[in-house]
């Protein structure tokens, strides 16, 4: 696959490659990783208790950190031992997989990246629906399903932009509604915080820890950015510290959150917290805010699953065939494609039970394998000659506890459907 379709979403970056400053990466990194759901965690807090939630949030915060240093250690070794030059200026997720198991590493990351993405763009749909029937659905009588169905027309025709671009504005404006709905919900949750301990419990079982655990690791989403964005740097000999001060003030921002959440609602956290907000001018304008920001940003959550699927299609045999040369027909089924990509995500987000449950999923499932399993696997083949034996030993540890937690967190999340 060409460098640029194997991580699509790191184009925006690579024009910016080796000129990036320490603010402007540490920037990159929190807009990488803080999204939506953030937005869950005081759930996550309900469902397993404020401290068991807080240590929970911690230890994510922790092996994630670990595990992208992990990452850019093994490609620097790699670098370093066998002068890969490929692996110089290639700075993608996929160009590791391949190292360490050929084709079908390549393959696997990918696929992981892509559902991972898939996973990241329903979380979207559901967010956007969910507050769009919070706010409007008692005057018109339309069910949440007609809001997520409502959004297909203008999710397709924003799909067809090709230029990431085009579309960044809202980006950052999806970050500063972020930023907005934290700081009201925090206002709310302040208010409301007297005697919220007493409501509210520390540790509601060990039961319960891998579906918050799951929804913690959702949080820390954004792996397929790591070697990118160490590559963008001006000074990449700091990135480690750059690296440890996001993860470090994004840990700060989801634990006095989470927390402060929890304690203001109790046993009433919903899976989104914006929906225990009361309908005042603040939470509606806040809530209209990031279902608008959302909708205009989620071109960009799809623009990778875009380019995956396009160059494959692009390579089959069939395609050839039906496009003879022609511009407009390449066009016409390459767009088709898309709104087919948008339909299919959209009717799976239809089904999807509750939010929670499906960053739970997510988290516990791909995003393990992508944060905790795969580096330490890759870290493991790629530098068994170099690797002290502790280093190895814990590469191993890293991978039976991630595919242990990936399975039991599966379970539990299943069970509580």
């Amino acid at each position: 696959m060409p460098k640029q379709q194997e991580d699509p979403l790191l184009s925006l970056l690579h024009s910016s490659q080796g000129t990036s400053s320490s603010l402007q990466t540490l920037g990159n990194i929190v807009v990488s990783i803080v999204g939506t759901g953030v937005l869950g965690l005081p759930f996550a807090f309900r469902v397993a208790g404020w401290l068991a939630a807080s240590i929970g949030v911690t230890i994510a915060a922790a092996s994630t950190y670990y595990c992208m240093i992990l990452l850019v250690n093994t490609r620097d070794v790699l670098v370093n031992n066998n002068r890969d030059e490929e692996l110089t200026e290639s700075n993608t997720y996929g160009d590791l997989g391949a190292k360490a198991l050929g084709t079908p590493g390549r393959y696997l990351t990918e696929l992981l990246i892509l559902v991972s993405q898939s996973g990241g763009a329903v979380a979207y749909l559901l967010f956007i629906a969910h507050n769009l029937y919070s706010l409007f659905h008692g005057p018109h009588g339309m069910t949440y399903s007609s809001f997520l169905f409502l959004l297909v027309p203008l999710q397709i025709a924003l799909s067809f932009i090709r230029s990431l671009s085009a579309l960044s504005p809202f980006s950052a404006l999806a970050d500063v509604c972020n930023l907005l709905a934290i700081a009201i919900v925090l206002k709310e949750d302040l208010h409301l915080f007297v005697g919220g301990f007493g409501r509210t419990s520390a540790l509601t079982g060990l039961r319960d820890l891998p579906f918050a655990a799951g929804m913690a690791v959702f949080c820390f989403e954004g792996f397929g950015l790591t070697l990118s964005l160490e590559g963008s740097m001006k000074e990449r000999r700091r990135f480690r510290k750059v690296l440890l001060a996001a993860i470090a003030c994004i840990t700060a921002i989801y634990l006095f959150f989470g927390f402060f959440g929890y304690m203001a609602y109790g046993e009433e956290t919903k899976d989104m917290i914006t929906l225990n907000l009361p309908n005042n001018w603040s939470s509606i304008a806040v809530k209209t805010g990031l279902c608008i920001a959302l909708t205009f940003t989620f071109p960009i959550m799809m623009h990778p699953i875009h380019e995956i699927v396009e160059a494959k299609l692009e390579r089959s045999f069939l395609f050839h065939k039906l496009c003879c040369n022609s511009h407009f027909a390449r066009i016409f089924f390459l767009n088709t494609s898309r709104a087919i990509s948008v339909l299919a995500l959209t009717i799976v987000a239809s089904f999807v039970p509750a939010f929670g449950t499906f960053v739970s999923l997510v988290g516990s499932t791909v995003c393990a394998l992508l944060s905790f399993v795969l580096p330490a696997t890759f870290h493991y083949l790629l530098t068994a000659g170099s690797s002290p034996t502790w280093q190895r030993a814990l590469d191993v540890a890293i991978v039976l506890l991630g595919l242990a937690f990936a399975a039991h967190g599966t379970y539990t999340t299943i069970s509580r459907s």
